[in-house]
């Protein structure tokens, strides 16, 4: 696998999510085009979630985080915008570091979110979004 390429990252952390929501008792679907506002489709006890999946590296200040955009490029240059939070209902996000999937619901955030994963260097708790809160699918 070339660890650096961007194509590579995005399937490693497709692939974690899938096996860490299959092992929370999800069904996985996959949507037959790479053009839907999501990666996959997780199905449990009547209800479906449009999951859009993340690789984020761990931060030097212990945090993963995750802004709520869509990038691409064309022969134009770069794009960013907003996402639709009606189109999505769940972010995974993958941790290489931290070997594991966090779940957010988009809809509880303004722009982005960051989660800790350390304990801060000036101890703050207060307004501190803990990564481990976010293993379980909400």
């Amino acid at each position: 696998m070339y660890k650096h390429h961007t194509k590579s990252k995005g399937d490693l952390g497709i692939l974690k999510a899938k096996l860490d929501l299959f092992e929370q008792g999800y069904l996985i679907l996959n949507p037959e085009t790479e053009h839907a506002p999501f990666d996959i489709v997780a199905y449990k006890e009547g209800a479906f979630k449009r999951v859009q999946v993340k690789y984020r590296k761990l931060k030097k200040n212990d945090t993963v985080e995750i802004t709520f955009r869509s990038s691409y490029a064309f022969s134009g240059g770069v794009v960013n915008k907003a996402i639709d939070k009606n189109e999505i209902d769940l972010y995974a996000i993958y941790c290489p570091e931290t070997d594991q999937c966090y779940y957010i619901d988009p809809n509880h955030f303004s722009q982005s979110v960051s989660l800790r994963v350390g304990i801060p260097r000036n101890n703050q708790s207060n307004g501190v979004h803990w990564a481990e809160d976010f293993r379980e699918v909400p």
